[in-house]
């Protein structure tokens, strides 16, 4: 029920082709084996790229993830800018966003 929680199981899905397996065939219980929250749970199994880069899942983990599930890059990417659109700004890790997710910089502003 954390981001390490969520990250950890995107990335031993995306380097343990076990676990691959047992996402295509089992998916439930190689979620149990992790302590996910409903919501990590449902994006998980939704595929939802989206929730998952708001929930703030590292866009490298995200990234193989997405590849995972034959995701086009572009894909990927407007995915994520959607996710911000329905589920708000990144809550958690790196890409969390402040201030309503509005630049801080001069530059930035000026875009």
């Amino acid at each position: 029920m954390s981001l390490y929680h969520l990250q950890k199981f995107l990335y031993e899905l995306n380097r343990d082709e076990t676990a691959q397996q047992k996402y295509r065939n089992d998916l439930e219980t190689l979620l149990d084996d992790f302590d996910l929250s409903d919501e990590e749970s449902n994006a998980l199994r939704e595929g939802d790229i989206g929730l998952l880069y708001v929930l703030g899942v590292n866009g490298q983990i995200l990234m193989h993830y997405a590849a995972f599930l034959e995701i086009e890059w572009f894909a990927y990417l407007e995915l994520m800018r959607e996710g911000i659109a329905k589920h708000g700004p990144v809550r958690a890790g790196v890409y969390a966003m402040t201030g309503g997710g509005e630049s801080f910089t001069v530059e930035g502003k000026k875009r």
